[in-house]
């Protein structure tokens, strides 16, 4: 079955994104003075939805609900400023979409970041008109890797999940698409290591953007 569609996580994959986050989150955590994190830490603590983010950097004795909605506001309006202060696109990315767009492949997005952010993130980083579907985190859509909105994506691409790949670099992704039933492509240069890609089946795993192939239409 040729791929005919291509699905990015956006953090550790297309976006290099770590440095803000953990500027962000270690100032939510200053500003309820507790301790902060290594900025490397941070590459284990995001992946999974704000709130999972949250409760992993607090001490574990203030991990409760009220607690950790406190500091997803504050996160929030901290990040809504400084977002875009240190990310990047990984080297080769941008070379990467477009040979993708060139060959005939509709793309899109799936993140487990906040939506507004998602989208500000696309719009802040990529050519218009780079992605057909950009989503992230929405309320009443379960996130990841519950491959409710891998399928939704594809729904909407108006193909089959076979004919679909997944692109992240994490756990969480490769479980994503595998159970989209979609063709996993793990990447090494974003936040996780290739045994994590390789315990969760990735398909296939590249070194950089430039290694991407997909049969094409």
């Amino acid at each position: 079955m040729e791929i005919r569609g291509v699905i990015f996580d956006l953090d550790g994959t297309l976006l290099d994104t770590i440095e803000d986050l953990a500027d962000a989150a270690n100032a939510t955590l200053a500003h309820f003075d507790f301790p902060g994190h290594p900025t490397s830490a941070y590459r284990y603590f995001v992946g999974e939805g704000l709130s999972i983010l949250i409760k992993r950097i607090l001490p574990e004795q203030n991990r409760s609900q009220a607690e950790i909605t406190a500091c997803m506001e504050i996160f929030l309006k901290v990040y809504g400023k400084h977002w875009d202060v240190k990310s990047k696109p990984y080297d080769g990315i941008l070379e990467m979409l477009q040979q993708l767009q060139h060959a005939g492949l509709q793309l899109g997005i799936l993140s487990n970041k906040p939506h507004a952010f998602t989208q500000l993130c696309v719009q802040r980083y990529f050519p218009t008109n780079t992605f057909a579907f950009v989503y992230g985190q929405r309320e009443g859509i379960p996130k990841k890797p519950d491959p409710a909105g891998a399928l939704e994506i594809a729904a909407l691409m108006n193909l089959q999940p076979r004919e679909i790949a997944y692109v992240g670099d994490t756990a969480t992704d490769m479980r994503t698409g595998n159970d989209a039933g979609m063709f996993t492509v793990g990447v090494i240069w974003g936040f996780r290591d290739r045994q994590e890609l390789e315990d969760n089946k990735a398909n296939r795993i590249i070194n950089h953007p430039s290694e991407i192939f997909f049969p094409c239409p």
